[in-house]
Order: C-alpha cells, then structure tokens, then sequence
C-alpha cells in the first residue's frame, strides 16, 4: 500500500496558485483601505478589465455609482468587526463592469490576516443567467395571465352571440354567466381554475349547442306546416321545442344549485318525517323519466322515521335515480334498497348500466367533471358535486362502486341519533 506524502511548501503554493488562476468565481482579495491587491482572471473577465489592470484601485470601481458610497461605509464597518457573510440576502446586488454596464451577482466575503495586516476576500458569482430565466419565466407568467384574459373574452363573445340568436335564453344565460364568475372564485381557492374552466368551456359548447340546434329547426319547420291536416306534425315539434328548453332548464338549475352551495345560501332544516313516505313518493315521480321496458323495484328494511333535512335527501336521491336512468338502457331494471346498518340509515341505488371507468372514479365528485365514456349523453357533470355537498350538509358520507359497462352502485349513509 503506498504511502502519502506530503507536499512540500513550494507545492502547496503552486496548487494554491493554481486553484487561484483557474476558478470559476470571480476572488478579490484588498487591503483594509479598500485597494485592491489580487485579482484571479475570472473576475478580470467578469468585470471586463485587462491582467492586473484592477491592481491598487479602490474597490468601489466595482460598484455602481449610486451605491458606491453607501458601499465604503460598508466596508469600513466589516473591517471594524470583520466575519464570514454573504452579501446581498434577500435584494438584489449589482457589480459594475469597466465599460460601466451592471451585472447581477452573488458575493460571499471572507478575511484573514497577515501580522497585523487585515485582508478581505470576496468570492463573486456572475448570476446573469439565473436572472434571465427568472425574467423568462416572468415573461411567461404575464403571457399565460394575457390568454387567460383572452380566453375570458373569447367567453363572453361566444355568450354574446348566444343571447343575440335567442331571446328565449338571455335571462338564463345571464345567471349562468354570474354563476360562472362565483363558481371560478371558489375554485381559484383550490387552485383548480384552469382545469375547471376547460372543462365548462367544453360541456357549454356541447350542452347548449344540441338543444339550441333543436329550437331552431324546429321553429323552423314548424312554419312549413300550415294545413289542419298537418297538426300532428306541428305537435311534434312542439314537444322537441319544450323538451330542448327543459334540458337547458335542467342545466341551469344545476348551475344555480351549485351557485348556493358555494354562498353558503343552503340552509339546514332538519326534522323528523317518514323516510319510507318520501322514498316511495320520489320513485313513483321518477316512472315518467323511465325509458321503454325499463322498472324501478324499492326494498324498503330500515325504520319508518328518522331526522334530517328531507328536501335536500329527496334532492340527493332524484340526482341519483335521474342518472340510473340516464345511463341504462331500455328494458333495465334500476335498484333501490333502504336498510338500517348499526348506526346509519344505508340508502343504494344501483343500475346495470354502462358503468364508470376505474381511472375516472377519484375524480367523479368533481365539478364538471364526466366519464370519459359518458360524454355523448347529456350532462352538466354537476349532478355528483351537488349530492356530494348536500351530504356534508347533513353529516351524511356519499360512496360508490362501479364495473365498466356492467353498472355502478351509489350509497348514502345517514346518521341516525340513538
């Protein structure tokens, strides 16, 4: 094993040297009244000078004038109480090259001394590059705030010329958009504006195109149809026209709903009634949604009564039987089971539907947000989000359990007081 040697004094100066003349940080070293004794060719090239030409000049040359002066008060006080800091923490520091531009850096200062002789090294970092890409990403940020302001406007334009080709809408398109300014400042909140408003963007286009077109042509035709014989013709336009405008009814309560929600305007009003009772009523309203062939069947094991806000519970469980309906095809069957478990009341609606996609489960509580293999079928992606709020209301947990084109199964457990 060989054995180390020690470098002999002249070859620790000529690593000292070295290491001197070829560091990448500018290293000044002065004498106690600011003259500048040694310069490595780093920081000649940082600041632009020739070999040795910085020798003997006050250190100031290297300051800006406007600070220059501040700068030897400064110095005059590290040598009174010298010690190793860094420069410049939490500013910004500016050196002057010799053709008098400025630039960025970072100094770190340190002292040793020599018989009674003080001297101060400074260590200097050219950071130029570091502030032009914090200067890009600023640039950056100002141009995502401009297309964000551009987007806003393409919005209202688009708003603008709905409310231009139907009169019908202005009212409805107006509480929407106010809805949309309430909804986009809580979710800001969460720091989930830009993925939200894609998404709005998206289901608004999509959601009032379909049954606009409807209106429109339907009108449309209905003119054509003059003749008595012609009635049932004129009829069935008719009730295109009034299903299309429900839809859009349908649309903007949810946004409204929300827009409670997000005010605090919802208010609690517990009590104590017949849950069977309210059950039993909302199914029976729900037979005229059904489709062709398609059934309700209710199983009903818990107890009779319980206390909680009924309006917002039937609320939750038509959202539930709307979508069961909606995602199923005709001649299916749709599921409610009501059943006491220790304490809560459990109810589940289930459906043999199309089913939800495993990646799309964590988000489906989310504003606007819609299965990917849902998005030809009408919705606001609100429905899931209201029922999610009106259950944090009562202090009631929302679930749910889903097979690709097999069905889901949603379960609200109600609290019951003992």
């Amino acid at each position: 094993m060989p054995i180390f040697e020690p470098m002999s004094a002249t070859q620790e100066q000529q690593h000292l040297i070295a290491m001197f003349n070829n560091a990448t940080e500018g290293i000044i070293i002065t004498e106690r009244g600011g003259e500048i004794m040694l310069v490595n060719p780093a920081a000649e090239r940082m600041f632009g000078y020739a070999h040795n030409e910085m020798l003997g000049r006050q250190i100031e040359v290297l300051i800006p004038a406007t600070s220059s002066g501040h700068h030897r008060g400064l110095r005059e006080e590290f040598y009174r109480h010298p010690s190793n800091r860094v420069m410049g923490h939490g500013r910004d520091l500016f050196g002057q090259r010799k053709d008098g531009s400025l630039l960025p850096v970072e100094i770190s200062l340190s002292y040793y001394r020599i018989g009674e002789a003080l001297h101060v090294i400074a260590f200097v970092i050219d950071i130029t590059h570091r502030k032009q890409i914090e200067a890009d990403m600023l640039r950056q940020q100002a141009e995502l705030e401009k297309v964000s302001i551009e987007v806003k406007q393409l919005n209202a334009e688009l708003e603008a010329k709905v409310e231009e080709r139907t009169v019908i809408l202005k009212e409805a398109l107006e509480k929407l958009e106010r809805s949309q300014i309430e909804l986009n400042e809580a979710l800001q909140a969460e720091k989930q504006l830009n993925e939200i408003k894609s998404r709005f963007v998206s289901m608004a286009s999509h959601e009032f195109r379909t049954p606009l077109s409807t209106v429109l042509s339907s009108a449309s035709l209905l003119s054509k149809y003059q003749g008595g014989e012609e009635q049932d013709k004129r009829d069935r336009h008719i009730e295109k026209i009034k299903g299309s405008v429900k839809h859009l009814n349908d649309i903007l309560e949810d946004f409204l709903s929300l827009g409670r929600l997000d005010e605090g305007k919802v208010r609690i009003d517990e009590k104590r009634f017949d849950l069977q009772q309210v059950v039993a009523d909302t199914v029976e309203e729900m037979h005229l949604m059904l489709k062709p062939g398609q059934r309700i069947n209710l199983h009903y094991a818990a107890p009779r009564e319980i206390t909680t806000d009924p309006k917002l519970l039937k609320n939750m469980l038509i959202n539930l039987l709307s979508n069961a309906i909606k995602f199923s095809a005709a001649g299916s069957v749709v599921e409610v089971r009501v059943a006491a478990i220790g304490q809560t009341v459990r109810i589940e609606v289930e459906d043999h539907g199309i089913g939800i996609p495993e990646s799309d489960q964590p988000r489906l509580f989310s504003s606007f947000f819609r299965g990917a293999n849902a998005t030809n079928i009408q919705g606001t992606g609100l429905g899931l989000q209201i029922i999610k709020r009106y259950a944090d209301l009562i202090g009631a947990m929302v679930s749910m359990r889903s097979v690709l084109n097999e069905g889901s199964v949603f379960i609200i457990d109600i609290p019951v007081a003992t």
